[in-house]
């Protein structure tokens, strides 16, 4: 901790005494400033303990004394030390008398301790402090770095709130509570949803103080990630201010959630490149291709019923990125697969018949679910359920290679630019190119 008044007063080697404020001790000393100036004011910071002898002060006059101290105490000046033995043999009665009133803690030093040792004695203690708030902060950093590598995020959150004595939360791209600690803490996190996606809209890095009610802990919020939008977000929560022991452990959470968060953003941008490769052989006809290739990326998503969800923005900015991580968020927490790719201006999505309704982002149209996957873009209708096991929808009509046209058929698929294939993707009753004459 930072010295105070008290382990000065308790200093062997300086042999003060206190004449007056023995209340009041505890507070800290940020610095020792020797001034002899009739209004050292202007040049104080707060926090000081000033140190005088009186050269240029009629100590003696009450009333002086009286406006000399009160502007001390303005000032933030935490003490005063009266060197004696120099310009008066022992401290003015008025002086006494004019810190009583204000409160001011009255030190009286000794004419064998020099003003330069007080000043030395308030470094050392202050460099003691730094020190040990540093090496305090190297421990936490190593703990919480193991716990990460060994426990994941929960692991760090329940170690970074052991390091400040309060909670942690750790938000999504959804803005949900992921992981928490400790387990109460969900409950406090989930009323800051309001407040973390305000953070969101904020480039990163960005931080907000939220005060609590009464009663309640002061949160502090930080955005996770390097991109222009951040994608995660991290709440602590304490009695009081951070110290700085407390805000390195925080800060080197910032960074191992962060180092997680841009190795997460990798690893997701190839496995949307997976992802499209996986989708266009599924659309070609080649679901063995396709679970060659995601192996066990998507569990059994490919073998089970799915539905497909096109998304298109109307809007300006970002809002169709917003409704991807949004809607992957959603999926993670509920314990489901799915396959979200970009394609041009939009996305598609591959999930499972029994999965949720999806969130709708600002700037987006409502999402729609074509039963199984129509290459010809822009048709919205219904077709029969299927699975990437089977080849093609019941109840549909293989189409006649290319060299040779049906003599039953006509296929249009060139005339009217439709972007399907009529050798690599069997059509049905939503695409253009169904047959006209049987």
């Amino acid at each position: 901790m930072p010295p105070t008044l008290a382990s000065l007063v308790h200093h062997s080697a300086l042999k003060l005494t206190v004449r007056a404020g023995e209340d009041r001790l505890d507070v800290p000393v940020r610095w020792a400033h020797v001034s002899e100036l009739a209004d050292p004011v202007p040049y104080m910071e707060g926090g000081e303990l000033l140190l005088i002898t009186a050269l240029k002060l009629d100590a003696e006059d009450p009333q002086a004394m009286r406006r000399y101290v009160r502007r001390l105490a303005g000032a933030g000046v935490v003490g005063l030390g009266f060197a004696v033995g120099v310009n008066y043999e022992e401290i003015p009665g008025a002086l006494v008398d004019a810190a009583e009133e204000e409160g001011l803690p009255l030190l009286e030093v000794p004419r064998r301790t020099p003003f330069l040792a007080i000043s030395k004695a308030v470094s050392a203690a202050i460099a003691a402090d730094q020190y040990r708030a540093v090496t305090a902060g190297f421990a936490a950093q190593r703990e919480l770095t193991r716990q990460a590598l060994t426990a994941g995020p929960e692991g760090l959150l329940a170690a970074l709130a052991a390091q400040i004595d309060g909670w942690a939360a750790l938000y999504d791209a959804s803005g949900a509570v992921v992981a928490a600690a400790p387990e109460w803490a969900g409950r406090r996190a989930a009323r800051l949803t309001a407040e973390v996606e305000r953070l969101r809209e904020r480039p990163a890095p960005a931080s907000a103080v939220v005060g609590g009610p009464e009663n309640e802990d002061r949160v502090e919020l930080h955005s996770l990630g390097t991109g222009k939008r951040p994608r995660d977000a991290l709440a602590v929560g304490t009695a009081a201010a951070l110290g700085t022991a407390e805000r390195y452990a925080l800060h080197s959470a910032i960074a191992l959630l962060t180092l997680t968060t841009e190795r997460s953003r990798s690893l997701h941008a190839a496995e949307q490149r997976i992802g499209a490769a996986v989708l266009r052989m599924l659309l070609a006809g080649e679901p063995d291709h396709a679970r060659a290739v995601a192996g066990d990326l998507y569990g059994g998503l490919l073998d089970a019923p799915f539905r497909m969800i096109v998304a298109e923005s109307v809007s300006g900015g970002d809002p169709l990125g917003t409704l991807a991580e949004t809607v992957e968020a959603a999926a993670a927490r509920a314990g489901e697969a799915v396959l979200v790719v970009p394609e041009g201006s939009g996305w598609w999505c591959w999930s499972p018949t029994g999965a949720r309704r999806w969130p709708r982002a600002p700037g987006t149209r409502r999402p729609w679910r074509a039963r199984g996957p129509c290459p010809s873009r822009g048709r919205r209708r219904r077709r029969t359920w299927w699975s990437a096991s089977r080849r093609r929808p019941a109840r549909s009509r293989r189409p006649p290679p290319t060299s040779r046209p049906s003599r039953r058929s006509r296929w249009r698929g060139g005339a009217d630019g439709c972007s399907s294939s009529t050798t690599s993707w069997p059509p049905g009753r939503c695409c253009r190119c169904w047959p006209t004459t049987r």
